[in-house]
């Protein structure tokens, strides 16, 4: 079965800072082996899972209702990407929103100092593309 997942590269959102995306970019996608997929990918090497589950949607399916949300980067407009889909631009308030509304449905109090972490943002990446 394959699995929908999100990584991240430390590499690439530097280059997304210099090139004016911002720091917050990861990728999206599906594969029967999240780790393997990512090689490569975009010209780095240094991808990093951050999270993954079982899905049976395809990939194209996945990535629209993600694009509902969040921002997909355009391959063609940055040549680094040639054609390389999946990468998405994170508002990270979107995030920490979404987070602030799953703690005050479930009536808790959000901690000092809340902040977005990677593998929050990997759970809200794949939360979307699954709805």
């Amino acid at each position: 079965m394959p699995f929908i997942y999100v990584a991240a590269s430390k590499a690439n959102q530097e280059w997304g800072a210099d090139v004016g995306l911002g720091k917050n970019l990861f990728k999206v996608g599906i594969a029967p082996e999240p780790e393997t997929a990512v090689i490569g990918f975009a010209g780095q090497s240094d991808w990093k899972v951050l999270k993954a589950e079982e899905t049976e949607l395809s990939e194209d399916e996945a990535l629209s209702r993600l694009g509902r949300k969040e921002k997909a980067v355009d391959p063609n407009y940055y040549p680094k990407l040639r054609g390389a889909q999946g990468l998405f631009k994170v508002t990270i308030a979107n995030v920490e929103n979404s987070m602030l509304v799953a703690l005050a449905l479930d009536g808790k109090e959000p901690p000092k100092g809340f902040k977005a972490k990677p593998a929050d943002i990997a759970k809200y990446l794949i939360n979307n593309a699954l709805r």
